[in-house]
């Protein structure tokens, strides 16, 4: 499959990465606030190597989380995109939808609007049946972007993160789902 390169919304590029996103990439994932729902913040090495996978990936399946461009002033913000869940759990094998923005681009609607530009590709030009998203339970600003996706809590489906210690306090996770028929419905509803 010929990878999807680049996405468009009304105000971003979904994009792929270039070696000048590091340094920005890099200062978001050191950001403790940013990183508060994850077991700590990225050192530039870590960062680098995320990018490193996360073109993998791209490599592999032709579609992965892409790097976000304001359109207005061509600021990196930070990512969002599909990845293949890369841990076995009962909702697994599964395509998930993730994003991660710098705090200076919170609160604006971006997330919800990359995200759903994602959602679509997702539905649209890879023919899935269904994107899943999963996050810690404490995370209510991701939750609320999935909802506002139209994403609906499957909270029998919740469940122990396998790759955190049984005592990490971000363990527990909510899991969150779409089809793409409750996808259509949403864009016809």
């Amino acid at each position: 499959m010929e990878p999807i390169l680049q996405l468009e919304s009304a105000r971003l590029l979904l994009r792929q990465w270039r070696d000048d996103d590091l340094p920005a990439f890099a200062a978001m994932c050191a950001d403790p606030q940013v990183m508060r729902y994850f077991p700590a913040p990225l050192s530039r090495l870590e960062s680098a190597a995320l990018i490193g996978r996360v073109r993998g990936h791209f490599a592999e399946h032709g579609f992965g989380v892409w790097a976000l461009e304001r359109k207005d002033t061509g600021a990196f913000i930070g990512f969002t995109g599909l990845g293949v869940v890369g841990f076995e759990a009962s909702f697994t094998p599964a395509v998930e939808i993730a994003w991660r923005l710098a705090r200076e681009h919170w609160g604006l609607g971006y997330a919800s609007e990359a995200a759903w530009t994602a959602l679509r590709c997702g539905f649209d030009r890879l023919a899935l049946d269904e994107v899943v998203a999963f996050t810690t339970r404490a995370n209510l600003p991701s939750q609320k972007v999935m909802q506002a996706i139209g994403m609906h809590h499957a909270a029998e489906e919740d469940f122990a993160h396998p790759n955190l210690a049984s005592d990490h306090p971000l363990r527990e996770h909510v899991l969150y789902r779409i089809t793409r028929e409750q996808w259509l419905e949403t864009l016809h509803g």
